[in-house]
C-alpha cells in the first residue's frame, strides 16, 4: 500500500504504549467481585479506552445494580487501591522506539486515553511523557470514546485537521471513537484478536509495523 504521510500521530495508551491490559481487568474483577458482579477479560478489554466512571456504571447496570453515587465511590476507590497494589510498569518494546523515529522526522504526537490525567503521569515514565505534545485524558472530556470528542480534541489541540492525522488504537471503542472523527485508524492487536478490530483501517501485529506504512 501507498506509505501514509500524515502531520500528527495519536496513540491510546493502555495496550498500545503500556501493557497494562492485564492489571486493569484484575483491578475491576476484585473491585466488583464483593459486589457479586463478575467481569470476564474480554467485557474489560472491549471497553477499553472508555471513562472509567462510564464501565464501571455499565457494568454494574448489567447486572441489575443501580449505580447510586456512594456505591461508585466506594468501587472506584477501592478498583484504584487493587491496581496500584498489583500494577507493574511495563512498556511496550517497540513503544518508545516508535514514538522517539516519529518525532525525530517532525511528526506530531499525542496521547488520548480514557484513563485520568492524574493516572496517566504516574503510568508513563517521564521520557516518554514528554515526547507527546498534548495528553488528552479521560477527565479532559464530556465525552469519552467511543464519541468522537477525544480525538478531534487532540487534532484541535495539535493545530492539524482530522484528516492529516493518523490514530493506534486496540480496542473497539477507540477505533469508532477515531472513524467517527474522520480519521485514520491503525489497529494493534495486542488485547484482542483481529476480527474485534475489523472497523479499524489497517490491523497489525506489533506496534513497530506502522513505521512500514508511515513516512519515516
Amino acid at each position: 500500500m501507498k506509505k501514509l504521510s500524515p502531520k500528527a500521530v495519536i496513540f491510546d495508551m493502555d495496550g498500545v504504549i503500556v501493557d497494562s491490559m492485564p492489571y486493569h481487568f484484575l483491578a475491576w474483577y476484585e473491585a466488583l467481585r464483593p459486589y457479586g458482579v463478575r467481569v470476564s477479560c474480554f467485557d474489560v478489554y472491549a471497553k477499553e479506552g472508555e471513562r472509567w466512571s462510564q464501565s464501571l456504571k455499565d457494568f454494574l447496570k448489567k447486572e441489575g445494580i443501580t449505580p447510586a453515587k456512594k456505591l461508585l465511590s466506594e468501587i472506584f476507590v477501592f478498583r484504584q487501591k487493587i491496581f496500584k497494589k498489583y500494577f507493574k510498569r511495563f512498556i511496550f518494546k517497540d513503544a518508545e522506539p516508535v514514538l522517539r523515529s516519529l518525532k525525530k522526522r517532525g511528526y506530531l504526537l499525542a496521547l488520548v486515553t480514557g484513563t485520568p490525567d492524574y493516572e496517566v503521569e504516574r503510568i508513563l515514565p517521564k521520557k516518554l511523557y514528554r515526547i507527546f505534545d498534548n495528553i488528552v485524558a479521560g477527565n479532559n472530556v464530556k465525552k469519552g470514546k467511543p464519541h468522537p470528542e477525544p480525538y478531534l480534541k487532540a487534532a484541535k489541540m495539535l493545530k492539524v485537521n482530522p484528516d492529516e492525522c493518523i490514530v493506534v488504537e486496540n480496542a473497539p471503542y477507540g477505533i469508532e471513537s477515531a472513524k467517527r472523527a474522520e480519521m485514520y485508524c491503525v489497529a494493534v492487536s495486542t488485547s484482542l484478536p483481529k476480527e474485534f478490530l475489523r472497523g479499524a483501517d489497517l490491523v497489525v501485529d506489533k506496534l513497530r509495523e506502522i513505521t512500514k506504512f508511515i513516512n519515516i
